[in-house]
């Protein structure tokens, strides 16, 4: 399943979300580049300027490791925590971007509720799909399930065939020095293991229904966004 040759793109909704996707067989791919939709520094923090700079040294750390330069990154300076506040303007800018790269084969996030900004890169990747015709596929994300995080796995699809990877001892071992770059993270990057990695071609989704059974893992933690009929929005200053 993985592409063996041609330009591949990892569109990541923040720094480390690359690195635990397809951190592990990053260095299979030909040619690849990495587009963040964000900076991962959300709106509110005093610090926001310097978080965003910390996060963006810990990225360039865990990808040296992986033989990736800064070159070969881009971003779509989207707010942490707001992608999906305009998937339209979302979408048309993954696209234009896209079309300049030219890939084979682009990685995106699954469309499952575990954070607004993963199914927002989700739906933008589709889009851009649609219209430039590449192949597009899922690395797993996190979401919720019975009130717990699960992470390393996809939600069911039917159909869709899930090619695992088993990672050797030295590509464990190189994301695991990855992971523990982010040591902003920490919190969550804890909950994520490093011997296996899974793929999967992107399910033809409904965008206009909600994922995962309406089930969101980021409702326990009061961000600034909410689902009315399919559509996200800020919701009203009290």
């Amino acid at each position: 399943m993985l592409p063996e040759n041609g330009r591949v793109v990892i569109v990541a909704a923040h720094p480390d979300d690359e690195t635990i996707g397809v951190g592990g067989v990053i260095g299979r791919f030909e040619d690849p580049i990495i587009v963040h939709v964000t900076g991962g520094a959300p709106r509110g923090r005093q610090d926001r300027e310097e978080y965003a700079r910390t996060r963006r040294h810990e990225l360039l750390r865990a990808l040296e490791l992986a033989g990736i330069g800064p070159e070969r990154t881009r971003e779509l300076g989207v707010v942490d925590q707001e992608a999906a506040l305009d998937l339209p303007g979302l979408a048309r800018r993954l696209t234009e971007l896209l079309a300049e790269c030219r890939p084979r084969a682009v990685f995106t996030h699954p469309y499952e509720g575990g954070h607004p900004d993963h199914d927002a890169a989700a739906f933008a990747a589709r889009a851009a799909e649609r219209e430039l015709g590449f192949e597009l596929y899922e690395f797993t994300s996190y979401h919720e399930r019975d009130g717990e995080l699960v992470t390393g796995e996809f939600l069911a699809w039917p159909g869709i065939e899930i090619e695992t990877v088993l990672l050797p001892a030295e590509a464990r071992e190189r994301k695991r020095r990855m992971l523990d770059c982010f040591a902003t993270q920490w919190d969550i990057l804890r909950h994520f293991r490093v011997e296996c990695e899974r793929f999967r071609r992107a399910p033809p989704y409904d965008f206009s229904r909600p994922p995962n059974n309406g089930v969101y893992w980021y409702d326990r933690f009061g961000w600034p966004i909410t689902l009315i009929q399919g559509q996200a929005t800020k919701p009203p200053i009290s």
